[in-house]
């Protein structure tokens, strides 16, 4: 189930999950921290074979919901490691008030990861405020929504066509037309994508859409090309 995406970085594919009329895949990331506790980004649904290899790496430490739309699984996860923290970005505590989470995500990193982990709040936007990580040691940028490319035959009839319109689709990852219209407050977005593009990116993770594997850098400033000035 996970697979090694770079030193001290496992990914695993989910399920399907539907949105709105719209199916997607999922993706998760586990990264090692350094005194061997486990980082859990955007869990999937727990499923016996992923807990097997989850635990072979080490201890779940910490849950992290990387935005406000990522929290379907959460409580599954809570249930199998009651040890470990979880953390909210911003507006889910108060979207689940059924889950007590521990930490609030903030522009800084938790002292638990700093030095290993960066993160940036992408204020701004109407629909989320993501939280963008950076694993130093893989040189890899977690993205969860921001950033999607959905297979090209996921959906037939007018959802491909709005999927394809929206840029979920297309030759390469990109920032959907929805999400570029809803950051309303630019400066700030843009503020948080200047510290995002001055990481050293080789590798770039999507819990949705196919991730780049080099040249990540690069990448980034082609895709947020439309917000910069």
């Amino acid at each position: 189930m996970l697979k090694e995406f770079g030193e001290a970085i496992w990914i695993a594919d989910g399920g399907i999950v539907g949105v709105a009329g719209f199916r997607y895949p999922t993706r998760m990331a586990v990264i090692r921290l350094a005194g061997g506790a486990l980082f859990v980004w955007s869990p999937t649904e727990l499923t016996d074979g992923l807990r097997v290899d989850i635990d072979a790496l080490g201890q779940v430490r910490h849950i992290v919901a990387p935005n406000a739309l990522h929290h379907l699984f959460l409580a599954e996860w809570m249930r199998a490691y009651p040890q470990a923290a979880v953390h909210a970005p911003p507006g889910l505590r108060q979207k689940r008030k059924d889950i007590a989470f521990t930490h609030d995500l903030l522009d800084e990193p938790n002292e638990a990861w700093a030095g290993e982990i960066d993160q940036v709040l992408m204020r701004g936007n109407l629909i989320t405020t993501e939280v963008v990580f950076f694993h130093r040691k893989s040189g890899t940028a977690l993205f969860t929504d921001l950033l999607q490319q959905l297979p090209a035959g996921l959906y037939s009839g007018w959802r491909a066509t709005v999927a394809k319109l929206d840029l979920m689709i297309g030759p390469e990852p990109a920032v959907p037309r929805k999400f570029r219209f809803a950051f309303t407050d630019r400066n700030a977005a843009r503020g948080a994508l200047r510290r995002v593009l001055a990481w050293p990116t080789q590798k770039v993770l999507m819990a949705h859409g196919t991730p780049v594997e080099r040249e990540g850098q690069a990448f980034l400033r082609r895709a947020f090309s439309w917000l910069v000035r």
